[in-house]
């Protein structure tokens, strides 16, 4: 791979509807995810999703989408950086 490609960020959205559905866009991976919390990395720090059943209807790393349903009380982002191995990462070893 070109280095100019590791370079460029994907764009960071995230859509809510109703508090019921969430898209986020520019994820790079999920570090744990449960009913209460999902921990996802973007390129713009950590985002921590809580809530009441909270599912990932949709993951894909390739193109940086995440697709989450359930009752979500709070979004919050954090500056940690991601740990060199992320979730799927430890889980497919």
């Amino acid at each position: 791979m070109n280095e100019d490609n590791l370079n460029i960020r994907s764009p960071h959205n995230v859509i809510m509807e109703n508090r019921r559905n969430l898209t986020i866009s520019g994820v790079s991976d999920v570090d744990s995810f449960d009913e209460q919390t999902i921990i996802a990395f973007t390129d713009l720090g950590e985002l921590t999703i809580q809530g009441y059943e909270l599912h990932i209807t949709k993951l894909n790393i390739e193109s940086g989408e995440l697709l989450i349903d359930g009752n979500i009380c709070s979004l919050i982002y954090s500056d940690r950086q991601q740990s060199t191995e992320g979730f799927f990462k430890r889980l497919f070893k």
